[in-house]
C-alpha cells in the first residue's frame, strides 16, 4: 500500500456556510479532495478541493464550490520484492544431476 502526504489550500471566502453542520464537538465542513498522484499542473497541484454538499442539495443539481488545491509533499511507495532465481537442483536425485 502506498501512503503519501497531501497539502491541502482553500480560499475560506468561497465557502458556502450554509453547509457546514453542528457536531458534537462543533461546527464542521465536509471537504472532497481529488489528487491525482501521477500528474500535475504547471503549479505543481495534484488536484483539487471541493464543498461536499448535502444529499438533498447534490440531488436538487448543485456542485460544491471548488475552493482550492491540492499537493502531494511526500511518498512511500513499497518496493517491488525481485522474485528469486529458481533453484533447479531441488527436488533432483543426485543420481540424476548430469553436473
Amino acid at each position: 500500500m502506498s501512503k503519501i502526504g497531501v497539502s491541502l489550500n482553500i480560499d475560506v471566502t468561497k465557502i458556502d456556510k450554509a453547509h457546514i453542520y453542528e457536531g458534537k464537538k462543533g461546527k464542521y465542513l465536509t471537504l472532497t479532495a481529488f489528487i491525482d498522484v501521477d500528474n500535475q499542473d504547471k503549479y505543481g497541484n495534484n488536484g483539487m478541493v471541493t464543498q461536499k454538499l448535502s444529499k438533498e442539495a447534490q440531488d436538487a443539481g448543485q456542485k460544491g464550490a471548488i475552493l482550492g488545491n491540492s499537493k502531494v509533499f511526500w511518498s512511500e511507495t513499497p518496493q517491488p520484492v525481485a522474485p528469486s532465481a529458481p533453484n533447479f537442483d531441488e527436488g533432483v536425485p543426485e543420481s540424476d544431476n548430469p553436473f
